[in-house]
């Protein structure tokens, strides 16, 4: 990193604040792996899936004033551990329509979630598809009735929000034409929401990928983050980096410097062959099936090398990181799947990342709406306090 000695350089002062932050425990003081990065293949289709242990971690709710005398980057920190332990509501309204994808919110998912000791919960919202496509692009109040009421169910359970624009499809096709839609888009949620509690967070866009390059997402993200401000300004927003929100793509993303109130979200499936063996939406991959993890210490130094680059990022640039999606698909055997998503959450948190697993009740799910029941060994790699 380049940086002048002098301790007036606003950069040193930047990096000595996140180290107090550090000290002051905000990242865990287990050891670090070593450096290195990873490519994540492409995600179509209807897919996408803490810092402290829920032990030590309170589910932090209750709608509190923001304290604007700490640092800005501390807050940022201190809201990133918040969010603590999550897992993301998938194939429900970020689907074409709510059920399309075999899921419909139901008010007893916030309360399993919460009684089995997660933090906060993750709302993917296409929201795209339920606006018009000529000026000003108004939102269906009934579409914004549905996504309040889900917020509700959250807020009653004690549990961290997560909404975001998921799905977006023809803006990664073409931004230019999208442009000013996604940014209204923007202005209509922020407004709406605009009195809600701090444990409501607003992430800008899911996986930024195709045409909607790392360098073009960076003006649409700061454009995006300007628009959320005029009616939110002490709202704690979630960016994600480029290129499916990989870990690699982190060195492009560039962000307003004097914007602090900011989390970063990266997203982890790797290895692919293994995380999405026999994935129908993703051509090729019956080819995997089988692929098994067994945790020996290649594959773990793997893991470790591509979350030290995510935390050297968040060192030099003092900002937090939220690991916003990981799973492995179904059809992986359990055993590697419980050994992986283990491995994958105790080192974000060693890390210090904040994280979120994907998904609750589909394909990657944890929780089998059949049965009606845990997938235990999935839960207790999730949630090891679990009885």
């Amino acid at each position: 990193m380049k940086s002048s000695l002098s301790v007036f350089n606003p950069l040193v002062v930047i990096l000595m604040t996140f180290l107090v932050s550090a000290c002051a425990g905000v990242f865990p003081s287990e050891t670090r792996g070593l450096s290195g990065e990873t490519d994540i293949p492409p995600i179509e289709g209807n897919t996408s899936g803490t810092v402290m242990p829920s032990s030590t971690v309170s589910r932090i709710i209750t709608p509190s004033a923001p304290d604007h005398t700490s640092a800005p980057d501390q807050y940022a920190f201190e809201q990133n551990r918040r969010l603590g332990r999550g897992v993301n509501l998938g194939n429900a309204l970020e689907a074409p329509n709510e059920g399309d994808w075999g899921v419909t919110l139901d008010a007893s998912f916030f309360q399993l979630i919460a009684s089995a000791g997660f933090d906060s919960v993750r709302i993917p919202v296409r929201w795209n598809t339920h606006a018009s496509l000529d000026p000003p692009y108004t939102i269906d109040p009934d579409f914004f009735d549905r996504v309040d009421w889900a917020i509700a169910q959250a807020f009653k359970n004690d549990l961290n929000v997560i909404i975001n624009i998921h799905h977006y499809e023809e803006l990664m096709e073409t931004p230019d034409l999208h442009y000013d839609r996604f940014l209204a888009l923007w202005e209509q949620i922020a407004f709406h929401y605009r009195t809600y509690p701090e444990s409501l967070y607003f992430e800008l866009l899911n996986e930024p990928h195709g045409a909607l390059k790392p360098l073009i997402w960076n003006d649409y993200a700061a454009e995006a983050i300007q628009i959320i401000r005029k009616s939110n300004p002490n709202r704690t927003i979630i960016a994600g980096s480029g290129n499916w929100n990989s870990i690699e793509a982190l060195e492009s993303l560039m962000l307003p410097e004097e914007e602090r109130n900011l989390i970063v979200t990266v997203h982890y499936y790797a290895p692919f062959q293994f995380t999405h063996q026999g994935a129908e939406w993703v051509p090729g991959t019956e080819k995997f099936l089988g692929t098994r993890w067994e945790g020996n210490e290649r594959e773990k130094k793997a893991i470790d090398s591509d979350f030290d680059v995510a935390f050297r990022w968040s060192q030099k640039y003092a900002r937090p990181i939220f690991l916003g999606e990981f799973g492995a698909y179904s059809k992986a055997d359990l055993e590697s799947r419980q050994r992986w998503t283990e491995y994958v959450a105790r080192s974000a948190e060693r890390y210090g990342f904040s994280w979120a697993y994907w998904e609750f009740c589909a394909g990657f799910g944890l929780y089998n709406r059949q049965t009606q029941r845990w997938v235990e060994p999935l839960l207790q790699a999730l949630i090891p306090e679990q009885k």
